[in-house]
């Protein structure tokens, strides 16, 4: 008869989840025979409260309180080891019908034991070898026996494991490795996937994934495998490595131990971090360049429409109003880095730098003209104020097209009477004319 297949994860979550839902009910009808039994203590105990009355406080104290103080064979001799006992064991009414024998459960824990706070409970999800582990290490440190890894296991288990503890049989646990070797059996199914061996030769370095990544995402597999041996380890991550010089590195100078691998691969790590460094200032240089590149291909739209007519070269008024503090010259004037190919025959008075003329400069002319229009450069402006104020006051009224309104004679604004020719007094000696 052939084995059969093992079942897939799949198959082994609905076993799981049937299985919760399994205790799940279990739980629930232990709850209901719990409630049945303290409704019947309680009925007893006022029933005897009600026949006794007369007997006094001593009496009404020694009736049972729960279902652990119903047998009456009981002698003065347990009464008193349970009396002093602390308080916190007497109030857990379950300890009685637990699956610890009497033994266990009547061992008294240290005045000044304190229960661990650090661990999180198991809820059936899991590993379960691995939980035993972190509560044994937890519970070395507090130099706990025995009896006390029994009695604060149940602590630091929660949902269907606590469900789970809950239905042992009574008095079948006597020591702490029975309950591990159980607990551990009953949730083996919920360790649904674990790595091993064979899985760390799966584990491969991607085409542009760094050997600090790839050493960080092996390393968090490999810690996870129990009993991992470092010959495997060290041969599962070198077979891991991308082809390449490191790989070419490491089949040379075959490190025989973890620790000369990863010396090895601290200075490639050093090196790729130094490149990843270099490359991004370069990336960060040609996004400044791009930037420049665009400032550059700039063209300044004119900001007038007509611009008045200057009686000097524009390279003279600027070098003028400079001279006078007019105007200051740009900030990185004299500084402008100049293309390799540029124009050296253009040069801009303003800008001090080549490539363009100072008539070409759209920037030179919108600040001249700004100037002008606000009567700093009179004196460079053909006919002074009257033909600049009529030119830029003046609106054609009447239609007439530009070339009729140049043809039209100018009106005559004053009369200046001159003398041609002869004598102005009318004599022939200079005294005579005087």
């Amino acid at each position: 008869m052939a084995d059969a297949p093992p079942p897939t994860p799949s198959e082994l979550l609905k076993m799981v989840t049937e299985l919760q839902q399994a205790n799940q009910r279990m739980a629930e009808d232990n709850q209901r025979m719990q409630n049945q039994i303290a409704q019947l203590v309680n009925a007893r105990l006022e029933h005897n409260n009600n026949d006794h009355e007369q007997h006094g406080n001593d009496e009404r104290q020694s009736l049972p309180t729960h279902v652990s103080d119903t047998p009456q064979n009981r002698n003065d001799e347990e009464q008193q080891n349970e009396e002093a006992q602390p308080e916190d064991e007497g109030e857990n009414p379950d300890n009685s019908v637990g699956p610890f024998t009497a033994d266990i459960m009547n061992f008294q824990l240290p005045r000044q034991f304190t229960l661990p706070t650090t661990l999180t409970p198991y809820d059936g999800l899991g590993d379960p070898k691995q939980h035993v582990k972190k509560f044994r290490s937890i519970m070395i440190v507090n130099g706990a026996s025995d009896p006390i890894l029994c009695r604060c296991f149940p602590s630091f288990l929660d949902g269907p494991a606590l469900d789970w503890f809950c239905s042992l049989p009574a008095d079948s646990i006597s020591r702490f490795q029975e309950l591990a070797k159980q607990f551990e059996d009953h949730f083996a199914a919920s360790a649904i996937y674990l790595h091993d061996f064979d899985y760390l030769t799966t584990i491969k370095q991607g085409p542009q994934e760094s050997l600090k990544d790839y050493i960080t995402r092996f390393t968090k597999v490999a810690m996870s495998i129990p009993d991992l041996h470092p010959e495997v380890h060290l041969h599962a991550i070198k077979s891991g490595l991308r082809p390449g010089k490191f790989q070419e590195t490491i089949a040379v100078a075959k490190p025989k131990t973890l620790a000369e691998f990863h010396e090895k691969a601290k200075g490639q790590i050093d090196i790729e971090e130094l490149h990843q460094a270099r490359k991004s200032d370069k990336s960060a240089t040609k996004d400044d360049e791009r930037t420049h590149d665009t400032k550059k291909g700039f063209k300044p739209v004119p900001r007038y429409e007509s611009y008045t007519q200057f009686n000097t070269k524009r390279d003279d008024i600027i070098k003028e109003i400079l001279n006078s503090k007019l105007i200051k010259p740009p900030r990185k004037a004299g500084n402008y880095p100049e293309p390799k190919n540029v124009d050296k025959s253009k040069y801009c008075t303003f800008h001090q730098k080549h490539g363009h003329t100072t008539d070409e400069c759209v920037i030179a002319k919108d600040l001249l003209e700004r100037l002008a229009r606000q009567g700093h450069l009179d004196k460079f402006i053909a006919g002074h104020m009257q033909k600049r104020t009529a030119s830029s006051s003046e609106q054609p009224s009447t239609g007439q097209s530009s070339k009729e309104k140049d043809k039209a004679p100018a009106q005559p604004r004053e009369v200046i009477n001159c003398i041609s020719g002869g004598y102005a007094g009318g004599g022939s000696t200079s005294s005579a004319r005087k």
